[in-house]
């Protein structure tokens, strides 16, 4: 008997006891909150992520979809996880650096509630006209608009998105007056866009690469600094005359506040492995993506940096959600 409750002593305390903080991490599932819905370029990039991580680290890593009002619920929830590494979140710039100046009441703070893990990618977005409209350069468009201010309709699949503040960041700087036509996606904005009911939609590339080689829709200008490898021939806004113009979408990793600094970099490191991979990196581009490794510093910094930039433009464009 005694022996018996020994060894049932030394197992409960030893060989039987559930993983523990003491043990090295991960020594369990890791889950990715995708806080928007399946197919889109968040979710994608968050399950080729996942699955990498699985099969090259050995890792048990999910994506689990939370969409909803804008990407916010998924953040949300990620923002009130344990902080011990086991649920983290792909982030973006619409759910980070655009929606604390959007929302009047958010269940997180960007800066205060989340660890930055790193970025993944980032992509420019694309203005787009269609085949036989009037438009067949951005000059065409922003002469147009001076001549007749107010009158030029353009789409973009959501107020309040990037791609919406992509188009009022242009009219600033190009001292013109669009109307905005908001859509339920990039899906039905691009429908329209073909069948003529608006002449100019801003979306992204994956949403519009299709139609473009399909010659149905013509690209104007992509929005980064520099063109992208997808569409090289196409041509920046910033080349175009407006040196200062500079969008890109980006998506990164974060685990909520107070997660401990060496799973951080355990999982900073481990992401920047696999996107150095020519099969993720190829991946990415499939979707208009650049994969983007850095430090966790480094991306804190791109989201106070981008909140501040994106603060500005929806004060001075007076952007309001209806």
């Amino acid at each position: 008997m005694m022996l018996r409750a020994l060894m049932f002593s030394a197992c409960a305390l030893v060989a039987c006891a559930p993983a523990s903080a003491a043990d090295p991490y991960p020594n369990q599932p890791i889950r990715v909150i995708v806080p928007f819905t399946p197919g889109g370029g968040t979710d994608f990039l968050s399950r080729t992520v996942a699955a990498k991580l699985s099969d090259s680290v050995k890792w048990n890593v999910v994506a689990e979809n939370r969409p909803g009002a804008g990407g916010t619920i998924g953040i949300g929830t990620a923002a009130r996880a344990k902080p011990d590494g086991y649920e983290i979140v792909m982030g973006q710039v619409d759910n980070l650096a655009v929606a604390p100046s959007l929302y009047g009441k958010l269940s997180y703070d960007p800066i205060k509630d989340f660890e930055p893990i790193g970025i993944v990618g980032e992509a420019p977005l694309v203005v787009v006209a269609g085949k036989n409209g009037p438009y067949k350069s951005l000059k065409d468009l922003i002469d147009a608009a001076k001549k007749a201010p107010g009158t030029i309709n353009y789409g973009s699949p959501g107020a309040g998105t990037i791609t919406h503040l992509a188009a009022e960041l242009l009219q600033l700087q190009a001292g013109i007056k669009l109307v905005h036509v908001p859509y339920k996606g990039s899906g039905p904005a691009m429908a329209d866009l073909l069948g003529g009911q608006v002449p100019v939609i801003f979306t992204s590339i994956p949403s519009a690469a299709p139609q473009i080689k399909a010659g149905s829709a013509v690209p104007l200008a992509v929005t980064s600094l520099k063109r992208s490898p997808a569409m090289p021939d196409v041509p920046t806004v910033a080349e175009l005359g407006y040196p200062d113009f500079d969008v890109r979408v980006w998506y990164g990793l974060l685990a909520p506040a107070k997660t401990p600094q060496p799973i951080i970099q355990t999982l900073n490191k481990e992401l920047n492995n696999i996107l150095a991979l020519k099969d993720v990196q190829d991946a990415l581009a499939a979707q208009g993506a650049t994969a983007m490794p850095t430090t966790p510093a480094q991306f804190a910094q791109t989201i106070a940096a981008d909140h501040k930039k994106w603060r500005s433009v929806i004060q001075a464009a007076n952007v309001k959600l209806e």
